[in-house]
């Protein structure tokens, strides 16, 4: 019986030991993903290329051949759904940047979303 105790007080004391070094790495490991979540920008910067969009939508329309007063209602119609698009585009802490009017460098160019967007608006029709 002399010779089990040493050997279970040492197993205690390895133990104590190796739970001290793992709650040491968890804490490490947390306080490293807390850091990084709040370094993380929260808002997200596009840019739309929104007068390109604009006047391809009015050449198709002044190509169309329809009626002046149609295209002018469309072309109404159009420039709503674009501002409303680009309005909900910057909903949720996101900034909309018009592209024309601004150097953006390497910002993301939702210019894609924007049209699918007011294509919806516009009751599904074909982009021109």
């Amino acid at each position: 019986m002399a010779d089990a105790r040493p050997f279970q007080s040492f197993n205690r004391s390895l133990v104590l030991r190796l739970g001290g070094v793992l709650l040491a790495v968890c804490l490490l490991l947390w306080g490293a993903w807390v850091s990084r979540e709040v370094a993380r920008p929260r808002e997200q910067i596009v840019t739309v290329r929104l007068s390109e969009t604009i006047a391809r939508f009015v050449d198709a329309e002044a190509r169309s051949g329809k009626a002046p007063e149609d295209g002018q209602a469309r072309t109404l119609a159009y420039l709503q759904a674009a501002e409303a698009a680009v309005r909900e585009m910057g909903s949720n802490g996101r900034v909309v940047l018009v592209a024309e009017a601004v150097l953006s460098g390497d910002v993301p160019d939702a210019t894609g979303e924007l049209e699918q967007r007011v294509a919806a608006k516009l009751g599904r029709e074909k982009r021109p």
